[in-house]
């Protein structure tokens, strides 16, 4: 057994190193750096305004339609373009995985159509 936990001595001495090494890079940014925030960077940015609900509110369906909607098309880039580049190598099979993928993913683009995600209100 002890041969076997000297293999991975080198691994532990580099997680040790690693973590020593990034508590030193955080601990010495929080005393080098200024840490004196005014008013302006502690107030909310992303609307600007002051939050006037609960942040556990339900939120409309349509925005998780569109989401699933962004990602079959995401999908559907990202996966094309490399399978057109090495159609000719990959054969029949290739071919017919590709073409039940854009199966798939028509399923789900007429599920977005018929859920009316793409009609905003």
């Amino acid at each position: 057994m002890q041969p076997l936990l000297a293999e991975y001595l080198p691994i532990l001495i580099f997680f040790g190193i690693a973590s020593g090494f990034s508590i030193a890079l955080v601990a010495g940014s929080y005393f080098v750096a200024r840490q004196s925030p005014d008013p302006e960077k502690l107030s909310p940015y992303e609307c600007g305004f002051e939050p006037f609900s609960d942040s556990r509110n339900q939120f409309d369906v349509r925005f998780y339609l569109v989401a699933i909607l962004f990602i079959i098309f995401e999908l559907e880039v990202a996966f094309l373009f490399p399978w057109a580049v090495s159609l000719k190598g990959i054969g029949m099979f290739g071919f017919l995985s590709m073409i039940i993928f854009l199966g798939l993913l028509t399923i789900g683009f007429v599920y977005e159509w018929k859920k009316g995600a793409l009609e905003w209100d």
